[in-house]
């Protein structure tokens, strides 16, 4: 599969590489009078004044060529959209093309690659769109012979008359097919006839990974492009009251210094840039620049107070009601058997390996943008209301990141690029320093949770869960903050809501200067730790295996069939005395994950992991590998911040500056990962992130079936345990 990574228009992009006025190409929209799709030609949209979306062009010479509307930043969608693409178009993969599209949310809908939303999101639209192209190449062929159509079938990019064997390449036919109209109705194939869907192909964005020609946003290079540096305040909303910059201008190169602002959730952060004509000059004279902040007005907060804050608040009972059935208050002081518990999770940073980066040029009423980008909607947006233009006159070109995690789906650095460059009036590339990356935020919430439970008959009787920890949906000034976190029960399972009679979430908001945001797989990784920790402490409780105690509780056919999995690949009714196992389910973006971690200890008597069984049900999925891959990265993920880093913060800065304050597991902290995928019928789910809220409570559950020891503060060190 060749990767083109030019912007381009529809009309460049119709003239690329072959592409000509003969070529079939198809997108679809939603018409306002109903929620049906509809699958037009580009030609057609056009006339009509109407945006597509996901659209496809099949040039004379038999190529495709496909957009993808959202970013790649490793999970794999540069390799599953055209899987998916292939499948119902029968071509091979190698005759596949694929470009990133500019950030439109009126042409491409949502275009965030968040929330694992990028297949769950579009595949049925996909497999539609591609079977309509199909559909077309065997009708123009059909006409051509004078055969009726049903004796023709696609494969392999032709198109072939059964009775005769005769055949026609796509190439040939897409002149006539372009004449025709888009099919209504198209039936799909079976999940039982997939030839390339569902099978574990190689990824074709690797070799120019390894090789060095993928572009990511650090590669970019435009023409007579300055680099940019910035100081920002160590203390978040502080502001700059006055800056020395006599000894930056003394380095060569150094062409600009000036105050700058970045906007944080409609909150205006303040730092001084430093401009010069090679990044290595503007680092320099950032070095020798000598700031004077004004942090006067807000909270210099610590660690430690932000937690007694969050204890506090649950103390004080200062609780919004979120989800609530029955009584659970009378149905818990009436119980015999009662189990409490508070569990803590710390901030963290994203951490992503391509630090942020941005490339902005705004110039003659225009803005154009480069770089590893999430949202490149959400950009195309904030830019155009920042900067009072139509949204038409406001470019975002995504590159490819090395890494996101939610934190480049945030607006902020492309803010503070587009600012500089206006500033100085020249095309400019934002860095930030693994210091900055690391310090600077928006941060994952630091959370506490107060679990309190009630077991009778050997089931759950009673069940609540209050939490306190800052919302990210109430940082913006005049936010409502009396509002709940839609988000209390992320990562709880569904089934749960109809087995426990009495249950009671709710949330008591933390306010601090300290910026948070999405972090992989967001409150589901916090909120993930304490609901299965604490359903462990409910199954001790009523004297009931941690396994069978929740498939007592979870009915549903699906959640059955992961369970009777998990316990067949772990081995969990054979598990042996000397070791400890532990097992934890959670559900997020529509898939439900469950790990089983075998502990043991090492010949110092230091426990160590030995092994983690996940098991996938995200319904519908295109590539097994892919799949694989992220449920690993996602418990190498969790296993860092359970056991290896977290963001501390001392008089209103972080503490943590780089790797070697915050640390990441090393290959040899990696146990062994065997990952299931079930096979079913369920709907698309996400991949990219639900593997890991499970994986941390169900160490922490292995740790205490070995050693008796309860963990409910993370991070914890694996050696001290």
């Amino acid at each position: 599969m060749e990767t083109v990574k030019q912007p381009l228009s529809r009309r460049d992009f119709l003239k690329l590489g072959g592409l000509t006025g003969a070529a079939l190409s198809l997108g679809f929209y939603f018409p306002a009078s109903g929620k049906e799709m509809e699958v037009l030609k580009t030609e057609t949209a056009e006339n009509l004044g109407i945006d597509l979306n996901a659209w496809i062009s099949i040039d004379t010479s038999g190529k495709v060529t496909i957009t993808n509307h959202r970013a790649e930043m490793g999970q794999g969608s540069f390799q599953s959209v055209p899987q998916i693409i292939a499948e119902e178009l029968e071509v091979n993969l190698d005759q596949v093309s694929i470009i990133f599209a500019q950030g439109n949310q009126a042409k491409y809908g949502s275009q965030i690659t968040g929330g694992s939303s990028t297949i769950r999101g579009s595949y049925k639209r996909l497999l539609h769109l591609s079977a309509s192209a199909r559909e077309m190449l065997i009708e123009a062929a059909a006409k051509q012979w004078s055969v009726a159509k049903s004796e023709c079938f696609a494969e392999n990019g032709f198109v072939v008359h059964k009775p005769s064997g005769k055949k026609l390449s796509y190439g040939n036919l897409v002149a006539e097919a372009s004449k025709l109209t888009p099919p209504k109705e198209v039936k799909l194939k079976d999940p039982k006839d997939y030839t390339i869907i569902r099978k574990p192909l190689p990824r074709q964005d690797t070799p120019s990974k390894v090789n060095g020609k993928a572009i990511f946003g650090l590669d970019k290079k435009l023409p007579g492009m300055l680099y940019a540096v910035v100081e920002r305040n160590p203390r978040f909303v502080g502001k700059v009251k006055s800056f020395d910059d006599s000894e930056t201008k003394k380095i060569a190169g150094v062409k600009h210094v000036f105050k700058v602002n970045r906007e944080v959730f409609d909150n205006m952060f303040e730092g001084v840039a430093v401009v010069a004509d090679t990044l290595w000059a503007a680092m320099q004279g950032r070095k020798v620049l000598k700031v004077e902040w004004d942090d006067s007005g807000f909270e210099h907060h610590s660690t430690d107070q932000l937690y007694a804050k969050m204890k506090d608040h649950l103390q004080k009972g200062d609780l919004i009601s979120y989800k609530t059935m029955g009584n659970f208050s009378a149905a818990f002081a009436k119980a015999e058997k009662k189990v409490e518990a508070l569990y803590e999770t710390p901030y963290e940073s994203h951490s992503c390996m391509e630090p942020l980066n941005c490339i902005a040029d705004v110039k003659d009423g225009e803005c154009t943008i480069w770089g590893p980008i999430q949202g490149p909607d959400w950009i195309q947006g904030d830019i155009a209301k920042a900067l009072n233009l139509p949204m038409e006159k406001v470019t975002v070109n995504m590159t490819f990141l090395g890494g996101g995690f939610g934190r480049k789906a945030f607006t902020d650095y492309p803010y503070e690029a587009v600012m500089i460059s206006k500033q100085i009036k020249a095309p400019v590339q934002v860095v930030w320093t693994r210091e900055d990356d690391t310090t600077m935020g928006p941060f994952r919430p630091g959370m506490v949770y107060q679990c309190k439970g009630a077991v009778a008959d050997g089931r759950i009787a009673a069940f609540e869960t209050r939490i306190a920890g800052q919302n990210m949906d109430t940082q913006n000034p005049g936010a409502d903050k009396s509002v709940y976190n839609g988000s209390d029960t992320e990562g709880f399972l569904e089934p749960y809501f109809n087995s426990i009679p009495h249950y009671s979430f709710g949330d008591t908001p933390l306010e601090s200067p300290i910026p948070v945001m999405w972090w992989r797989s967001v409150y589901a990784s916090t909120n993930g730790f304490a609901f299965e920790s604490f359903i462990d402490e409910l199954a001790l409780a009523a004297a009931k295996d941690p396994l069978d105690f929740r498939r007592q509780h979870l009915g549903n056919p699906r959640y059955q069939d992961l369970i009777t999995k998990l316990e067949e690949v772990s081995g969990w009714k054979s598990r042996g005395k000397n070791s400890g196992y532990g097992v934890a389910i959670t559900e997020c973006f529509s898939s439900i994950v469950g790990e089983v971690v075998k502990v043991s200890k090492n010949s110092e008597g230091k426990v160590k992991i030995d092994k983690v069984w996940a098991v996938m049900d995200c319904g519908w999925y295109v590539n097994p590998d892919i799949i694989r891959a992220q449920v690993e990265g996602s418990i190498v993920m969790a296993l860092g911040a359970a056991t290896k880093h977290a963001t501390h913060f001392a008089d209103g800065k972080a503490v943590e500056k780089n790797f070697n304050e915050y640390k990441m597991p090393r290959i040899g902290d990696t146990p062994e990962i065997e990952v299931h995928i079930v096979d079913n019928d369920e709907k698309a789910g996400g991949v990219g992130e639900p593997g890991l809220p499970p994986f941390t409570p169900a160490l922490t559950n292995a740790i205490f079936d070995l050693t008796g020891k309860r963990i409910r503060v993370l991070p914890f060190n694996l050696e001290e345990v």
